[in-house]
């Protein structure tokens, strides 16, 4: 994700955030004013954001001074200028304890706050931050109107304020939050990451005037779908404005594929993820540790394979344990020249590449816009949504955030950087949850009453899905386990981690993208519901699938003898070739887009196989698939029962 969520407590804005946050994640040196550490280090100052600024007397883009933080969240929730309120108060002879209380928001709390920390794709801080001053301007307006956006989201649809006996009563703060934004340049490797902290004030005003606390349970729940709108927001402000489109990349295998800006070439993504591999690196240690851990009695502490629960906590210890010491800040400029000169000495892309890189990624841009339509169908795009986020969701059962970040992420690889009309998420989301889901909500409290939480499952007949083989039993002997689904043994000796493979649970975003194309398929072929959805939603089948190079459709081999010779253009294939020669040598993605009449042809042969395929596992492994109990073809819910291992692992 690109948006993390951090809870700041009280002690800690004294602790970190005066100290190293506010001041480019440097260490500010003692007794530094807070605006002349600022300046030394060559960040600009805070600004007040949100649209409850008015009701504390601030304005947004007013600078954030030190006492107003150690007010609102280093005082326990007091007003920013609570030492203003409380000195007049005193002069007017009120007691020292009606002075105290005249400058607090309402009660006093420990958690202040959310530290909500907002980074764009690196492909886009590569523009900016090896592109010229333009570039770098365009990119940062951008940047900060995806901020504002996403924080006009958290205020209008996720922030409510819970009051009275056991917070039964929630309400949306109707003045608006106050938050402080601090932009930081660069990573605490040295290189650049253009990010921003934007300190969310748990403090609201409710319509009565008196003030309560947000719920910061809300804001966790929906930080993947603040991630979605952001990247979103972010690509297409910046395609836009400077004419560039996205394409979809596979960074981790198994995983889904993150939105980049087209025509930016890999190596450069590379020199700049030496932090992961270095918690690479770490985590496969870690994981051989798990594996093999045992306790006093010889038995498995934990699970023999390595589940993506365990896979994201290793992976925070590992980033932990990695975590460099922080460099001293630099001012911009500086930072700008050092990161090109690197960039040119270290990464392995060509200087011209480099110096030519916002011309490249046009370059990319329009051999993908010549290609690639903006088609956006409600009906197929609810059906993807929903088969995506009932796979990838335990149990099958979801709710409302789930699909409208899906339904994001579907945007997002769609369009291709465009811009879309307002709403159109909530149009995905609405349609999924009236045609394709089942409301399957037993509340037992008022929160489980409220629209944002009744809980879903998919309403299809899934005997078609692929089904989720059990894990096969181990075959005796002292060999290590061949499949990722196979108990664990010890490691052959002699050998240490990472010279023998360690089994992991498979990922899950393959299965979910092959259940989409088995529903679809299911849906189209399916009479009864063909009024559900409508037909012309899947002649756009192959178009949109064309935008998504990570689907089953091989591309044809390659005749090293002639790979020098470009392409015959025929109606199906009008691109210009010297933007085409530009994509080759900067070794991007956008070949793969390349599709044929004949092999759109293929791509729905492969999508009859799927299915075909899918019918005969369900048959082999019935006991892995919920089969329909309703002749309506509605799945009926029924608990989950538990099986081995479900749950947190032994010893979390």
């Amino acid at each position: 994700m690109t948006v993390d969520i951090r809870v700041i407590r009280a002690g800690q804005m004294y602790r970190y955030y005066l100290r190293q946050t506010v001041v480019g994640d440097g260490r500010r040196p003692a007794r530094t004013p807070l605006r002349a550490a600022q300046e030394q280090a060559g960040v600009p100052a805070g600004r007040w954001m949100g649209r409850g600024l008015a009701a504390l007397g601030l304005a947004p883009g007013e600078e954030v001074t030190e006492a107003q933080l150690r007010n609102l969240f280093g005082g326990r929730g007091r007003h920013p200028y609570a030492d203003r309120i409380e000195a007049g108060r005193l002069a007017r002879g009120d007691s020292p304890q009606g002075a105290f209380r005249a400058g607090a928001l309402g009660r006093r709390v420990t958690v202040t706050g959310v530290d909500l920390m907002f980074r764009p794709q690196p492909t886009i801080y590569l523009l900016w931050a090896l592109g010229d001053e333009e570039t770098r301007r365009v990119i940062e307006a951008a940047h900060e109107r995806a901020i504002v956006r996403v924080l006009e989201w958290i205020e209008d649809e996720v922030a409510v304020i819970r009051y009275g006996r056991d917070g039964i009563y929630r309400v949306r703060p109707p003045g608006g939050l106050v938050a402080a934004r601090f932009r930081h340049y660069e990573a605490r490797s040295g290189m650049p990451l253009l990010h921003d902290h934007l300190l969310l004030s748990v403090k609201g005003q409710r319509l009565d005037g008196k003030w309560g606390s947000i719920h910061t349970t809300a804001l966790h729940e929906n930080t993947v779908a603040a991630s979605a709108l952001y990247n979103e927001i972010v690509a297409v402000e910046v395609c836009e404005a400077l004419g560039l489109a996205t394409e979809p990349r596979t960074v981790t295998p198994g995983r889904r594929p993150v939105m980049e800006i087209a025509g930016v070439p890999h190596e450069l993504i590379r020199w700049t993820s030496r932090r992961s591999d270095q918690i690479a690196a770490c985590l496969t240690e870690l994981e051989h540790e798990y594996v093999t851990a045992v306790d006093d009695d010889g038995e498995p502490r934990f699970l023999p394979v390595v589940s993506e629960w365990a896979r994201a906590r290793l992976n925070q210890m590992a980033a932990r344990k990695t975590r460099p010491p922080k460099q001293t800040a630099r001012p911009l400029a500086q930072l700008r020249e050092r990161w090109k000169a690197s960039a040119i000495l270290t990464s392995g892309v060509a200087v011209g590449v480099i110096n030519s890189l916002l011309e490249y990624a046009r370059a990319a841009a329009a051999a993908i816009r010549a290609r690639i339509a903006a088609v956006i169908d409600v009906a197929l795009a609810a059906v993807d949504v929903t088969a995506t986020v009932f796979v990838m969701n335990g149990g099958g059962r979801f709710h409302r955030r789930h699909l409208l970040a899906e339904a994001r992420r579907h945007l997002a690889l769609v369009l291709r950087g465009r811009r879309r009309d307002p709403g159109l998420d909530n149009r995905i989301v609405a349609a999924a949850i009236s045609t394709h889901c089942l409301d399957i909500s037993e509340p037992k409290t008022v929160r489980g009453l409220e629209a944002g939480y009744r809980l879903y499952t998919a309403r299809w007949d899934l005997s078609g899905l692929p089904a989720r083989r059990r894990p096969p039993t181990p075959a005796p002997g002292p060999d290590p386990p061949a499949g990722p689904g196979e108990p664990a043994a010890l490691h052959p000796p002699g050998q240490d981690a990472g010279e023998w493979e360690i089994p992991r649970i498979p990922l899950q975003y393959e299965r979910a993208v092959l259940a989409g194309a088995v529903v679809r398929e299911k849906l189209r072929t399916t009479t009864t519901t063909v009024a559900a959805v409508r037909g012309r939603a899947y002649d756009v089948v192959a178009h949109q699938q064309a935008a998504m190079p990570e689907q089953p459709l091989a591309p044809p081999a390659a005749d090293p003898e002639h790979d020098d010779q470009e392409p015959e253009a025929g109606h199906q294939e009008a691109i210009d070739m010297t933007a085409l020669r530009a994509l080759r040598e900067s070794r991007t993605d956008v070949e793969a887009l390349d599709l044929t009449a004949d092999r759109l042809r293929r791509l729905q042969d492969a999508f009859t196989k799927a299915a075909d395929d899918s019918r005969v596992r369900a048959d082999r492994h019935d006991a892995d698939v919920v089969r329909p109990v309703r002749q309506d073809d509605q799945q009926a819910h029924r608990p989950q029962e538990p099986g081995p291992h479900r749950g947190r692992e032994v010893g979390h």
